[in-house]
């Protein structure tokens, strides 16, 4: 069952949660130190999108998924996450500055791999993907910081750039033309992560779910993703 509220409203968008944790003294002081209230919303995100695409690294081989791993401000202390951690802490920075922010969640086939991590899934399909929704000149618009300018370039794929204007969305094909990222299920906007769901969703999916997600002794993603590793 979902637990997705009722209310996905711009004013309900504001407000602090449990891992969407824009009351945090680190989140807050994140928030500020590449933008400012005073500025316009869209000069605002499109300054957060930055500063965590590219700020934050990007590594699915560490994934938590327990409370605290999932929080915004733990991206902050660790340097890294993964794509949900990552838009919980681009939607925690904007409602830090009075900018309306929820996630997105989505399945996807992701061809930007490892071999590695295609081992450790056994699957290519991400359930719940995340990203941020922004409320920018009276819409929501999509803005995915996963992946960092410097990975989307070892692996030949173009970097998400973002505008506060147009939806920030993967591409479907590398710089090659091949395969890169087919969205399968759109899961819809949440106010914060549905850490039940997404477990629920992970049993079933994923049967060796809870081992792979313990990390990989150190070796970090971005090492071994090489060009052409987007098939």
């Amino acid at each position: 069952m979902s637990t997705r509220p009722s209310d996905l409203s711009p004013p309900a968008c504001l407000a602090a949660g449990p891992y969407v944790d824009s009351d945090h003294p680190a989140v807050q002081a994140f928030a500020r130190s590449h933008a400012d209230s005073s500025m316009p919303a869209r000069d605002i995100a499109v300054r957060l999108y930055y500063a965590v695409r590219d700020g934050i690294r990007y590594d699915p081989y560490q994934i938590d998924i327990s409370e605290r791993g999932l929080r915004a401000s733990h991206v902050l202390e660790c340097g890294y996450g993964f794509c949900v951690s990552k838009a919980a802490l681009l939607t925690a920075a904007a409602r830090v500055l009075g900018v309306p922010a929820r996630l997105g969640f989505a399945d996807v086939r992701n061809h930007l791999t490892s071999p590695r991590l295609r081992e450790m899934m056994r699957t290519d399909v991400f359930a719940f993907h995340g990203y941020s929704e922004v409320w920018l000149d009276g819409r929501w618009v999509k803005a995915t910081p996963a992946f960092s300018k410097t990975l989307c370039e070892k692996a030949g794929v173009l970097p998400l750039e973002f505008d506060g204007s147009a939806d920030s969305i993967f591409h479907e094909c590398d710089t090659s033309g091949r395969r890169h990222m087919q969205y399968l299920l759109d899961r819809g906007p949440y106010l914060d992560v549905p850490r039940d769901e997404m477990i629920s969703v992970f049993e079933q999916l994923y049967p060796n779910y809870r081992s792979w997600m313990r990390g990989t002794c150190g070796v970090e993603f971005e090492t071994e993703v090489v060009p052409g590793s987007a098939e």
